[in-house]
């Protein structure tokens, strides 16, 4: 824990009250682990890494307080020193990224369609607006919002309503129990599965389907996480393991990959060549098999699948996640950079309208991240 700094973060609000007044883009950042995450901000550079440190911590109220420049590691060795963890698994990617960085980028790991995603653990936060205000959101309980719930808001939001300096966050008690199973399974059949699974009484925490092109014979395997009770967890393991033919994997050798999953580290994650870019398409978790070029890993318990494709197939791989009612990212471009293609899908007319109001309201000079999104 740190010592207590003055009650505002002074010199961050007078750099934005000068951007605002010269009308200078500013280009929020923090770690910088996420900076290849959407379209490329402009700007002078704003660093929240001086703002770090937890301000309050209360385990057994299940609820911390922290600025967005601390390391996000450093956060979670505090939880993990008292059996706590953000159970949205916040990908690192790599070494120093900060609280509001996972915030600002709203994204969530291998537990997220589990356990829920960033946003739905944000208490509250206090961030300095485009006129230079420090505003306050939401607060340390999870019924604290009369009206619209700006605190959640600002996950996912890219920086792009305001400089954040601090959230409160709700934290949860480490699993007593986890393990994963692993089945030899096509794609198909593991959705069918995990679709099967997803309607009965099972402590499933994440999951993950991918093809070993680098092994002898291409081997499909699916690999299911389950956290909870013992006794819960022990009976899952019995049943899942008849019924589909898993084996139960050691957690000394599965925890490391869940974290290389989260982090992008897996071999899957390695470009297989210099021009494909790596997509992401949420989808709905019944989505059927998508026939796409390239190869794929699926999370999410078929709600995320990550697809190694070049950038010329941007459109049929748009037109495939819109058809069962998705959308597709463009998340690490090759090497060329993949330009003229959108990282995000066009946003409907209704979002667009909402995020034009907020972005008007919260930051009327348009100085934080332009381009961002």
């Amino acid at each position: 824990m740190s010592s207590t700094p003055p009650e505002y973060p002074g010199e961050l609000i007078e750099r934005v009250r000068a951007a605002a007044a010269a009308r200078t883009s500013l280009h929020i950042t923090g770690g910088g682990t996420k900076a290849f995450h959407g379209e490329a901000a402009a700007g002078e550079p704003l660093s929240t890494t001086g703002w770090s440190g937890i301000v309050s911590y209360e385990p057994t109220e299940l609820v911390v307080t922290v600025r967005a420049g601390t390391p996000l590691a450093e956060l979670e060795a505090v939880l993990a020193e008292r059996g706590q963890c953000l159970p949205f698994e916040p990908p690192h990617f790599a070494p120093g990224g900060t609280v509001g960085g996972m915030v600002a980028s709203g994204l969530s790991g291998p537990a997220r369609a589990s356990v829920g995603s960033v946003r739905d653990y944000v208490l509250g936060a206090r961030f300095i607006n485009g006129r230079a205000e420090l505003l306050t959101f939401g607060g340390q309980v999870m019924k604290n919002v009369a009206g619209y719930d700006v605190s959640r808001v600002m996950a996912g939001s890219m920086g792009t309503l305001g400089v954040i300096t601090e959230v409160s966050l709700k934290v949860l008690p480490v699993a007593p129990a986890e393990a994963t199973l692993v089945f030899a399974l096509g794609q198909h059949e593991a959705l069918e599965q995990l679709h099967r699974w997803g309607g009965q009484p099972l402590p499933l925490n994440a999951s993950r389907w991918v093809k070993d092109d680098a092994q002898d014979g291409a081997p499909e395997r699916l690999f299911v996480r389950l956290r909870g009770a013992v006794a819960a967890v022990e009976a899952a393991c019995e049943r899942m393991a008849r019924e589909a033919g898993g084996t139960r994997m050691d957690n000394a050798v599965t925890a490391p990959d869940w974290a290389a999953c989260r982090d992008q580290r897996l071999p899957f994650f390695h470009a297989p060549s210099p021009e494909v870019c790596l997509w992401r398409l949420s989808v709905p978790q019944t989505a059927p098999v998508l026939a796409l070029p390239g190869a794929q890993l699926i999370e999410w318990q078929g709600a995320q699948r990550w697809l190694w494709a070049p950038a010329l197939a941007a459109a049929e791989i748009r037109a495939a996640s819109a058809a069962v009612k998705g959308h597709a990212t463009l998340f690490r471009a090759g090497a060329d950079g993949a330009p003229g293609v959108p990282r995000f899908d066009r946003a409907s007319n209704a979002i667009e309208t909402i995020t034009q109001r907020l972005r008007a309201e919260f930051d009327p000079a348009g100085i934080f991240n332009p381009g961002r999104t």
